[in-house]
């Protein structure tokens, strides 16, 4: 994988290989953000990646400017990589090892965008409650964005606040606003 953009463009990094992930690919995270550009000065945000993986999208975040970013994956060797890298390339990411429902739940932290890639094995109701959650409590602040990265085909429920959606690949990003 290779950062695309911000200070640290075009390094390129190399996760373990039984780290137990599907990172989104570069040409599908190139796409992502020159949408995002639209939504954010990414000096100005605190952002959050869900299911983090390799730290992949959190990287991208923290390389374009953004201050505050926090990644959250349940498996100790994500975390570990995401952690050991972060320190490496001296990134303002914290590292959460923790389930990300319960931490959904149970966190103070208020952000102004979150991205989730959940595994694609998730069913369309789990995807359903991932949505409900991070939209509809005050994880998300009045003006901020989820974006969900899911398989292409899933069929999400509608909702009226999804902003857009759009394919690459394999993937499919959903964006949604605050309810």
């Amino acid at each position: 994988m290779r950062i695309i953009s911000g200070h640290l463009k075009g390094r390129r990094l190399t996760a373990p290989k039984q780290l137990p992930v599907r990172p989104t690919t570069d040409r599908a995270k190139e796409a992502l953000f020159n949408i995002l550009n639209h939504y954010f000065d990414w000096d100005e945000i605190t952002a959050l990646d869900l299911f983090s993986g390799t730290g992949n999208i959190a990287y991208e975040l923290a390389s374009r400017g953004v201050p505050e970013v926090t990644a959250v994956d349940q498996n100790s060797h994500c975390t570990r990589f995401i952690y050991k890298t972060t320190n490496q390339l001296e990134l303002p990411i914290k590292v959460v090892k923790q389930a990300v429902l319960p931490f959904i739940e149970k966190t103070p932290l208020q952000v102004d965008f979150v991205f989730a890639d959940p595994p694609y094995a998730f069913s369309t109701q789990e995807l359903d409650a991932l949505i409900e959650k991070v939209t509809g409590g005050s994880l998300l602040r009045p003006d901020g964005v989820f974006v969900l990265e899911h398989d292409k085909h899933k069929t999400l429920t509608p909702r009226e606040n999804c902003l857009e959606t759009r394919r690459y690949g394999n993937s499919s990003f959903a964006f949604y606003s605050k309810k």
